[in-house]
């Protein structure tokens, strides 16, 4: 099971961006990267291309990078902080993420 998953609220703890929040869009777990939304802005210089019928526009393109998971943790939803993410199993057998500061589940 992932400690970060898409969809989650991470604040980043390392790096330009530091102390930003943003929603998880994608997780590369071969690469452990995640993109956040709104963080690690950078731009790319795109050339005009033709891709089957559509015509790709040229320009500076602006796109969210992967950041490494090291370099995030998870916001709690119930209290907000930042945290570290454990793991217990439920009364029916389920493996659920929890908030290491106020113990809530967090799945």
């Amino acid at each position: 099971m992932q400690r970060i998953k898409k969809g989650d609220t991470v604040e980043v703890i390392a790096g330009k961006d530091l102390g930003k929040r943003g929603e998880v869009l994608r997780v590369l777990p071969k690469e452990n990267r995640v993109v956040v939304a709104q963080v690690n802005i950078a731009k790319k210089h795109q050339r005009p291309m033709q891709a089957g019928r559509q015509q790709i526009q040229p320009g500076i393109i602006e796109f969210e990078a992967p950041l490494h998971a090291s370099n995030v943790m998870l916001v709690c939803p119930k209290c907000s902080a930042r945290t570290r993410v454990g793991f217990r199993t439920n009364e029916d057998g389920r493996k659920v993420r929890v908030c290491r500061k106020c113990g809530a589940d967090i799945d």
